[in-house]
């Protein structure tokens, strides 16, 4: 599929209800609802607060792909991405999309974890991360995800999360808008056939989308962990995919990112339909840079403070309140020439500078006035 193609999908199919970081579960009831007129919608379990946790079931292809999002309640960028998908699936009449729902079945679980939802948090309602959960299966959100995966036998995994804004894509001042991994299945990181074919993936997927983001795609380390689910699964000899919604330049909605991972999601699927030697080509995922932890939010750089001239590294924490999740500035750490990139950076040019509140790690600050001049800090 062409990125031109695509991006016309995006911009015809995009669900429009759904729009920024804080989505829950009574949020995307409504569009169950509605699918279930064309695909198979199913409440495959419960979480711990008793929320159902609903399935799509879509197409009657024999390759079979797993997918699900929100693992992590606060990372919902992938869910948005998910629904534009069921869009085009449900609506689009090209003859592309129709040979998809002919090759395909698909089992997606667009929300595993809704009392993390609900609640904006990483862990479930019992404070633990699913995502370390593969081997306990302590929670009943896990219960469920490995009891589909049992049912269902897929062909093909893929994993949906969100990442911090804090992940650069290598040693350059690229930020990670999305990253990947082919997650290792034991602890020689065995380069088995089927991750391979994980790998292929990723690669044809990274070099298809590597002319809209250049140079700011980033794979995870493959430290291999038998309590995550990818590794699991892996394991379990099915191709797994890990795929990671970042941060875009000044898209803290994450609204772009949420278009790249809708291209990712059809891409992959065409590609796995459209590839007969998927895995054959897999030393090419060794060409996308790691990910490195180089990038905050705002760093403000040569400011005098005591008579000495430091820089200030401002990192969000994100606040649901009314449905919204607020971004409130507050400074990480203060240090002398701080060897991280900024996503803002601004100069003091060698003075002091005024702010709502003390300069002093922990506090937040709303705006800062440098060299006479306001500047809100306000995402």
């Amino acid at each position: 599929m062409r990125i031109s193609f695509l991006h016309q999908l995006f911009s015809s199919f995009k669900n429009q209800d759904l729009y920024g970081r804080y989505i829950n579960l009574d949020q995307l009831v409504p569009h169950l609802e509605k699918l279930n007129e064309s695909f198979d919608v199913n409440v495959e379990g419960f979480s711990v607060l008793k929320k159902p946790i609903y399935s799509v079931r879509i197409g009657s292809g024999p390759i079979k792909v797993l997918l699900w999002s929100q693992m992590h309640g606060n990372e919902s960028t992938t869910t948005k991405a998910l629904f534009d998908v069921f869009n085009v699936l449900r609506e689009s009449p090209d003859k592309s999309i129709k040979k998809l729902l002919e090759s395909f079945s698909i089992l997606a679980i667009p929300m595993l974890n809704p009392d993390g939802a609900d609640s904006y948090t990483r862990h479930n309602a019992n404070k633990v991360d699913l995502n370390r959960d593969a081997l306990d299966l302590s929670q009943p959100e896990s219960k469920v995800l490995r009891s589909v995966f049992d049912e269902f036998q897929p062909d093909y995994c893929f994993n949906l999360h969100g990442q911090r804004s804090i992940f650069s894509a290598g040693k350059k001042s690229n930020p990670a808008i999305l990253s990947f991994l082919a997650p290792a299945q034991d602890k020689n990181y065995s380069i088995t056939s089927n991750r391979k074919i994980s790998m292929d993936l990723i690669g044809r997927i990274h070099d298809a989308l590597k002319i809209v983001i250049p140079d700011q795609m980033g794979i995870y380390d493959d430290t291999f962990n038998a309590s995550c689910v990818g590794d699991t699964f892996q394991a379990l000899g099915i191709p797994t995919l890990l795929c990671e919604a970042g941060h875009f330049p000044e898209d803290y909605q994450r609204e772009t990112t949420r278009e790249l991972m809708f291209k990712v999601l059809l891409l992959g699927l065409d590609i796995i339909r459209s590839s007969s030697d998927l895995g054959a080509h897999h030393k090419f995922y060794f060409e996308i840079p790691l990910n490195e932890k180089l990038f905050r939010d705002i760093i403000i750089r040569n400011v005098l403070i005591n008579d000495i001239v430091q820089d200030i590294v401002i990192q969000y924490e994100e606040l649901p309140k009314n449905d919204l999740i607020e971004f409130s500035p507050k400074i990480e750490s203060i240090e002398h020439e701080v060897k991280l990139f900024g996503h803002r950076e601004m100069d003091a040019n060698f003075k002091a500078i005024e702010a709502t509140s003390e300069l002093s790690v922990g506090n937040e600050i709303v705006y800062v006035v440098i060299n006479n001049e306001k500047f809100s800090l306000l995402a």
